[in-house]
């Protein structure tokens, strides 16, 4: 495994990367209400990555159609915009997003209620999100890969809700993905040593359910096996000597 350890300077050029991508997310965000479409949604976020002179990292990377994944309820990740796919009060929907500008990646993802959703969706997205910082503040120098993953783990999972294995995090910089792989589960104290200059994309994808999902025909989107609701958040993140930056606010 082949860590790349990031200069302050190429930080920099990634917290750059991320605020532009956050100015992406808010723009879908506008966007999000019952009767909008995930095409919509695919719409707002090309022409603000247009606008902010950026690149999609997402469009064309293994063949992937869209700058957005949007992905809806029993959706966990990777679902492809669509015009006939209409958001209803209720829906839980999962926008993930990255840029390139400068030749810098970051990635992000957040999952959106749609209008006034159930008691049940509100709790599995607030502690998804919870369990995404939770991970962050384990993003130490001296620490240990498996830190970051069984904090996702242990308060998702005491939850009852299924963590999903076969989809993990990673590590990301000049490339999309780069090593290490960061799963949402693990042993602390196990995994490679964290040093300042690491960059990781951290991103639970958690599921109301069972951890269990299966690819759709169409090679990309993933779903739950019971169709269950899922919920996906995602920073990129820097190991810095004063803690963790989040590079993606």
């Amino acid at each position: 495994m082949a860590i790349h350890i990031k200069s302050a300077a190429e930080i920099q050029k990634m917290r750059i990367s991320g605020i532009a991508l956050r100015q992406v997310h808010d723009a879908v965000k506008a966007v999000v209400r019952p009767g909008a479409t995930t095409m919509d949604l695919e719409r707002a976020a090309e022409a603000k990555v247009k606008e902010l002179g950026a690149t999609s990292a997402f469009k064309g990377y293994h063949g992937f159609p869209a700058v957005l994944c949007t992905s809806l309820n029993h959706e966990v990740i990777h679902g492809i915009p669509n015009e006939k796919c209409v958001l209803k009060e209720g829906d839980v929907v999962s926008v993930d997003c990255g840029v390139i500008i400068d030749g810098y990646y970051s990635d992000a993802a957040v999952t959106h209620a749609v209008g006034e959703v159930s008691d049940a969706a509100k709790k599995l997205l607030r502690v998804t999100e919870a369990s995404l910082y939770a991970a962050i503040d384990k993003a130490v120098e001296g620490g240990r890969l498996f830190d970051i993953s069984y904090a996702v783990q242990q308060m998702c999972e005491a939850e009852g809700f299924g963590v999903v294995r076969e989809f993990v995090g990673h590590g990301i910089g000049k490339n999309m993905h780069e090593d290490p792989q960061v799963p949402n589960y693990g042993t602390p104290g196990k995994g490679p040593r964290l040093k300042v200059g690491m960059v990781l994309a951290i991103e639970p994808m958690i599921n109301a359910g069972t951890a269990e999902v299966k690819v759709l025909e169409d090679g990309w989107t993933a779903i739950t096996t019971d169709g269950s609701i899922s919920a996906h958040f995602e920073h990129t993140v820097a190991i810095t000597k004063d803690g963790p930056a989040i590079l993606t606010l």
